[in-house]
């Protein structure tokens, strides 16, 4: 149930993100809009939230799909859309709000999904970020002094 309500959040961002880009600023169609909003959501939930989240935390998510959204506008935009202007700023802009709302749905994800928490969490465990390496100091014996050998 609460993968819907995130699915349903995802794709109700990326279909005004892409209404902001695609349409407001260009001549896109819903059936353009709605088609990329479904990719992007697809593509950033599966990646994203199930597989980068939990092992890597919010900001490296939220840059992959920042990579999402503006590769998926990019490639599906030459195919669908007629104009460079269009897929460039459109990419640009709707990746740009795609991303910006990506940070509120992560930290609803973190707080609200108790299985990707567990996994962040042992995840956390495991990798210690203040490893030391220190170096231990000992002195060595003069090989060539026989007196100190004894």
């Amino acid at each position: 149930m609460k993968d819907l309500k995130v699915l349903m959040i995802k794709f109700i961002v990326c279909a005004l993100a892409f209404t902001i880009g695609l349409d407001l600023f260009f001549d896109a169609t819903i059936a353009d809009i709605l088609s990329f909003s479904l990719v992007v959501t697809a593509f950033t939930y599966l990646l994203g939230e199930r597989i980068m989240l939990p092992y890597f935390g919010n900001v490296a998510t939220t840059i992959v799909d920042f990579i999402i959204a503006y590769t998926s506008v990019w490639i599906f935009g030459t195919v669908l859309l007629h104009s460079y202007l269009q897929i460039a700023w459109g990419s640009i802009i709707s990746a740009t709000l795609i991303t910006g709302a990506e940070v509120f749905v992560h930290r609803y994800v973190l707080t609200h999904a108790p299985e990707i928490r567990k996994k962040r969490e042992k995840q956390k465990a495991l990798f210690n970020g203040k490893l030391a390496y220190g170096t231990e100091a000992a002195e060595e014996p003069d090989v060539h002094d026989k007196d100190k050998l004894k």
